[in-house]
This record gives structure tokens, C-alpha cells and sequence, in this order.
């Protein structure tokens, strides 16, 4: 099992590299990292989903979302960044769309994913992931160059709302 140390310092030799797409992902993919390190940054909520921070610099951030039963996280977009989420517990669905046009808003859904723990997705540009079981569930996530706003595109409405985003956790300890 890899520690969580050794997982930021990969990391952050594949920051000098830009994050090549392949290394990046395959690295992510075969990683196991020690479950009882990832302890400390597991906190679920009954009616949602929470970003807990375990380490965040200019270069990159990584995080555990834990995903309520039947949650999801809105169609939204990554900012251009190169960024991955790996399935560790429950089951998600990821869905990936392309934007067609801007004024009328229109995207079209690329392909829904349905991931088991270990599955791997990214770098996506705009999705959404949502948590279809009755059991909680838990993605790790990178996100290379991180950003502290992101584009929340409402279907129904055809509308794109910019939206800040936050941490339930720091570090193991609740904001």
C-alpha cells in the first residue's frame, strides 16, 4: 500500500512534467493507496457530497469526495484543467458532455460511465457524477491547476452560473 506522502510526491514530479496525460493516469490507476491514512479525510453526509482537502499547492490539488446515497454533483465544467477522479468505494456514474453552442446553451451528453471501485476517469472537460445506489460511495480526485470557481451549466434552464467552490474538510478537520 502506498502512503499518502508518497502519493503527493509523484504528484508533484508529474507537476514538472506538465501532467502527461498517460503517465498521470496510468500512475492513478494502479495506485493502492493505505486505507487507513484516508481515514481522517472520509466524512459523509446524509444529503450530500463533501470535498475534503488532503493537499492543495499551486500545482495541483487532491481530494476524497464522499458521495451520499442518490447525490449528485451538477453538470459542470474544469476550467481547461487536466483533472482525474478514481472510483474507491460504492459505485458512481460519470457522465461526459460537449458544449455545442454558447447562446442558446446546448451540450450534448458524450457518454454515460457507469464506475466501479477502480475505475478511472479523466482528464473530462465538462461532466457530472452522480451516486445512482442506495450506499455511500468515495472518489479520490487530482486536479492539476487548482481553481476555487467553476462553471455550473443548468440544463433545464439552459443557463451557465458561475459558482465557488469549497471544502467540507482541510486536512481532517471539518471548515
Amino acid at each position: 500500500m502506498t502512503r499518502i506522502k508518497s502519493v503527493i510526491n509523484q504528484i508533484k514530479d508529474f507537476a514538472k512534467e506538465d501532467f502527461p496525460v498517460r503517465k498521470v493516469s496510468h500512475y492513478l490507476k494502479n495506485v493502492k493507496i493505505n486505507q487507513e491514512e484516508l481515514k481522517k479525510y472520509i466524512f459523509y453526509k446524509k444529503k450530500r457530497y463533501t470535498r475534503n482537502l488532503i493537499h492543495r499547492e499551486e500545482d495541483f490539488e487532491l481530494m476524497i469526495i464522499c458521495w451520499a446515497p442518490n447525490i449528485s454533483a451538477p453538470v459542470h465544467g474544469h476550467e481547461g484543467e487536466k483533472c482525474w477522479a478514481k472510483v474507491l468505494d460504492g459505485q458512481l456514474q460519470i457522465c461526459n458532455y460537449t458544449q455545442i453552442s454558447e447562446n442558446p446553451l446546448e451540450i450534448k451528453l458524450l457518454k454515460e460511465i457507469p464506475c466501479e471501485p477502480g475505475y478511472l476517469d479523466g482528464p473530462a472537460d465538462i461532466h457530472s457524477v452522480e451516486n445512482l445506489s442506495k450506499n455511500f460511495a468515495m472518489s479520490l480526485h487530482v486536479y492539476a491547476k487548482p481553481y476555487d470557481a467553476c462553471d455550473i451549466y443548468n440544463l433545464e434552464q439552459q443557463t451557465v452560473k458561475r459558482s465557488r467552490l469549497g471544502y467540507y474538510s482541510i486536512n481532517g478537520i471539518v471548515c
